[in-house]
């Protein structure tokens, strides 16, 4: 478990604010970002501490539900379920954009392509070892042989929520099998938590093969497959890929945001992506911290989006921007400076 504490003490426009301590949980798949975000904010913020648990999406949603958090963190939204279950009307807040990409550790091999189907079928079981036919196929280069060793998240995961809701969308076999969420039944495979565990159990393992968000492959020198889109392209993961997956969202996005953009049409669109969200109530005038919430997600929606995509996110789409400010001016909160 991770924690980001950030201390500020600061005199903003002639206004002297009260230490407020923030604490949110969830999602890890946006931690590396949300740590920079709040130690930028700091620097331009009033008095304040923001406490940050790095827990899953699965834990998110249920500690802000359960009203022990004052925000949540999620990479897949809420299901209507959820949202009954929190007993007040919550605002899911996009942040920004992020691939998941499928990462492999096969001796020699740094270029990988595959397809939806090939995915699903090692995901499956079905595909067991990496001399299969329909492997070679696509990767003629490919000499290895031996199991193919399948990693998934052991704990409630966004990143499993995109993933697998992608493998519904590409595999009937998946969707009738096994189906989409933040928590599963693997069919296959060693379970690591959090895109660390992960990260860090495919880069030990030879011959595995998992997924995780793409700065997580990045930055543990994990190689990244090529996945084959719906318009037949093999596509790498990358900031301009995954603002392709999204642009046709734009278009019959929801009032409240919560949309799956995963296998997305376009030729040059990253299959396996999605939104991440902040989650927070949309009545907060009973909280004193309800101001201060408000002040970051309207600076985390402009001024902190030129930060995503050195650290590999996808900033959100600019005519989206505006449609999210409008809906963080809708929250009610006790006082606002």
């Amino acid at each position: 478990m991770r924690l980001i504490w950030v201390g500020v003490l600061a005199v903003l426009a002639g206004n002297t604010y009260s230490a407020k301590l923030v604490n949110g949980a969830g999602a890890t798949f946006p931690y590396p970002l949300y740590s920079k975000w709040f130690a930028e904010y700091q620097k331009i913020a009033p008095e304040a501490n923001f406490n940050y648990q790095s827990i899953g999406s699965g834990g998110g949603i249920r500690q802000f539900s359960e009203k022990t958090i004052d925000f949540g963190a999620s990479d897949a939204p809420m299901t209507d379920e959820q949202m009954t279950k929190a007993g007040a009307p919550v605002v899911h807040v996009p942040t920004v954009l992020g691939a998941v990409v499928v990462t492999f550790n096969v001796a020699g091999v740094a270029a990988l392509k595959l397809t939806p189907e090939i995915v699903a079928g090692i995901y499956l079981g079905a595909i067991k070892r990496w001399e299969d036919a329909k492997i070679a196929r696509l990767n003629p280069g490919l000499t290895h042989k031996g199991d193919i060793v399948v990693v998934h998240r052991s704990d409630g995961s966004g990143t499993s929520a995109i993933f697998t809701d992608y493998l519904s969308k590409v595999s009937a076999d998946w969707k009738s099998k096994v189906g989409a969420g933040t928590a599963v039944n693997w069919p296959a495979g060693l379970g690591g938590k959090g895109n660390e565990g992960v990260s860090g159990l495919v880069k030990q393992t030879p011959g595995s093969i998992g997924y995780v968000e793409l700065i997580y492959a990045r930055s543990n020198g994990l190689s990244v497959a090529s996945i084959k889109n719906r318009a037949g392209a093999f596509v790498e993961a990358s900031e301009e890929s995954v603002t392709a997956a999204a642009a046709a969202a734009l278009k019959s996005m929801p009032a409240d945001f919560r949309v799956s953009i995963t296998d997305a049409l376009g030729k040059g669109a990253y299959p396996i992506s999605g939104f991440t969200y902040l989650l927070v109530w949309k009545d907060m005038s009973g909280s004193d911290k309800g101001d201060e919430i408000v002040r970051f997600l309207r600076w985390a929606v402009r001024d902190g989006q030129k930060l995503a995509a050195p650290l590999h996110y996808a900033p959100l789409p600019t005519g989206l921007v505006g449609r999210v400010e409008s809906r963080i001016a809708e929250i009610q909160v006790k006082k606002l400076n």
